[in-house]
């Protein structure tokens, strides 16, 4: 496997982990993670990992203020990776 596309996969892995235990501190009244550090996982490839949080776990679902930087940051990322692969692949 090439090498991007496994620190693809464990970063969205890892994302999509971050965002279900974030939602249960949530449900818990517990201390959370913060937004920030939610979106720094989508920018540095947790795009995909980052929307199945939203939806499996309806997690900043209904916060349109995050939902509008996440769709940012994701915009970004995918910018950011397709200019990578473009490289990668000449």
């Amino acid at each position: 496997m090439e090498p991007i596309l496994l620190y693809l996969l464990l970063i969205n892995l890892l994302t999509l982990f971050i965002w279900g235990y974030d939602k249960q501190r949530a449900k818990k009244n517990r201390q959370r993670i913060s937004e920030t550090r939610l979106l720094l996982l989508v920018l540095f490839g947790g795009f995909f990992g980052g929307i199945f949080g939203i939806v499996l776990f309806r997690h900043k679902s209904s916060k349109q203020s995050f939902l509008l930087k996440f769709t940012g940051v994701a915009l970004l990322q995918l910018i950011l990776l397709r200019f990578v692969l473009r490289i990668l692949w000449e």
